[in-house]
């Protein structure tokens, strides 16, 4: 007989829970080593478990479990870090990380790069002038990590290298094409742009937004139409605060 197996004290961020039955919950993982995985926690709900109580999202965790990523039974919790909660301005972004990994990510492949890129991108979310740059990075990252990424810096056909003073189109799943006429109308990007996304720099207001754009469009391509609960809370947000603030 084949022993069960064991994972002992897994670094991981807790993605999602869900009540199960009366006092338990099933938990959504992004672990370093295993990937995404869904665990049950038996028993967690009880008022004489403390372990409840550390499985906050957004915290660095160490989890144990027994059988399977995919159905396995949570054992254990013990911090893995002080936490550093994200900025308040930027909580609807650390769900909107959760929800692209969710989306994105199969569960039991694992992604170290991934997991490295998230915990980096949160420690960024905790200094709101740190936000949008972190997220276009974990972006990028997460659509290179699972074979949906464009190469910014070279045309996708023959090679060449972006020049920086030229414009080019970018198709989301082809890669990046010279303009032929018009270069300043909507839809061209900077070279310069490309190239900043490409080495990962984002050190401008111009190339921040030019990121958001081209990302997004890979996003959309990979979700293949699967909305995002996160975007459209944000939006409604903003929305409301625009309404409150009308004179």
């Amino acid at each position: 007989m084949t022993a069960a197996r064991r994972v002992l004290l897994e670094p991981a961020f807790l993605l999602h829970q869900r009540d199960w039955r009366d006092s338990s919950r099933i938990i959504e993982f992004l672990t370093r080593d295993h990937g995404r995985v869904a665990l049950f926690a038996k028993g967690v709900r009880r008022p004489d478990r403390a372990l409840g109580a550390l499985l906050q999202p957004f915290v660095p965790l160490a989890v144990s479990w027994s059988g399977p990523g995919d159905g396995g039974t949570f054992t254990g919790v013990e911090l893995a870090a002080s936490p550093r909660s994200p900025a308040a301005s930027c909580l609807m972004s650390a769900f909107y990380l959760n929800e692209l990994v969710l989306k994105l990510l199969g569960r039991e492949d694992p992604h170290p790069d991934v997991f490295e890129a998230y915990a980096q991108a949160l420690a960024g979310l905790t200094d709101p002038a740190d936000e949008h740059r972190s997220l276009r990075l974990f972006e990028k990252r997460l659509l290179d990590a699972i074979g949906l990424g464009i190469d910014y810096a070279h045309l996708a056909d023959g090679g060449a290298r972006v020049d920086a003073d030229t414009y080019y189109h970018v198709d989301p799943q082809r890669g990046v094409a010279p303009v032929t006429v018009d270069a300043g109308r909507p839809g061209a990007y900077r070279g310069t742009d490309l190239l900043s996304l490409a080495g990962e720099d984002l050190a401008d207001a111009a190339s921040l937004a030019a990121a958001r754009r081209l990302l997004g469009a890979g996003l959309a391509a990979a979700l293949d139409g699967l909305e995002l609960s996160s975007r459209r809370v944000a939006h409604a947000i903003r929305s409301r605060r625009a309404a409150a603030e009308e004179p």
